[in-house]
């Protein structure tokens, strides 16, 4: 089943002669529960084309179907609305914010969309990330793959249909980094979720059920390495 599309997507900063194509006609699909990763040097597009995935970014000309919903035929309001329920966004810089606990950092998009925190489903992360004990920590008080965890707790929060992760382990040691993808392999299987990652490390990127490579904005190999 079909959970993501991209038809002609084309996002060009810039006007005239200092025109940059970051991407270039890029269409593709993803089936619902696939681990994808993203690939390519740097200022390949990839993570022009995760913040257009999800709804951070708009695209000059095409189209992203989520769901069946056409992502960027909708207002602001409603994209709005859309970014904090329908996607998970992990980054490779934590965005925690600094004066908030681990709880409070992992449940701030739910408080955001005015909706009831689902006790039960943060327990149940909080166990599954290992921050069990670490629930009144700030930031500053958590190791780099601790903070990383509370991202992918908040990113999960929601219970996002994708979750969209851009070098989450560009930060971290390789003992963290494997650890870090582990975690997001387990939740991506336990909650249902499909799973798009951005990354530079071939290891990783062989762990994936498929990989897409990008190179001067366009796709040059999309390729399922296991089913």
């Amino acid at each position: 089943m079909e959970i993501l599309r991209v038809e002609n997507l084309t996002k060009v900063y810039g006007k005239g002669a200092a025109a940059v194509h970051a991407l270039n006609n890029v269409s593709f699909s993803v089936k619902k529960g696939e681990f994808i990763a993203v690939v390519g040097p740097s200022g390949s597009g990839k993570s022009t084309l995760l913040h257009i995935l999800g709804g951070v970014d708009r695209p000059t000309s095409g189209h992203v179907w989520m769901d069946g919903q056409d992502v960027y035929a909708q207002k602001e309001e409603q994209l709005a609305v859309f970014r904090r329920r329908e996607v998970g966004l992990v980054y490779q810089f934590y965005n925690l914010i600094p004066v908030l606990n681990v709880v409070e950092n992992m449940t701030l998009p739910v408080l955001l969309d005015y909706r009831e925190i689902n006790e039960n489903r943060l327990n149940d992360l909080i166990a599954t990330l290992g921050l069990k004990g670490k629930e009144n920590h700030l930031p500053n008080q958590l190791s780099g793959g601790q903070q990383q965890r509370v991202s992918i707790g908040r990113a999960l929060m929601n219970a996002p249909a994708v979750v969209l992760a851009d070098e989450p382990t560009g930060n971290l040691d390789s003992k963290n980094s494997q650890e870090i993808v582990e975690l997001l392999k387990a939740s991506h299987k336990k909650y249902g979720q499909t799973l798009i990652m951005i990354t530079h490390d071939e290891t990783i990127a062989l762990q994936a059920d498929r990989i897409i490579a990008i190179e001067d904005g366009r796709i040059t190999r999309d390729e399922v390495i296991r089913r």
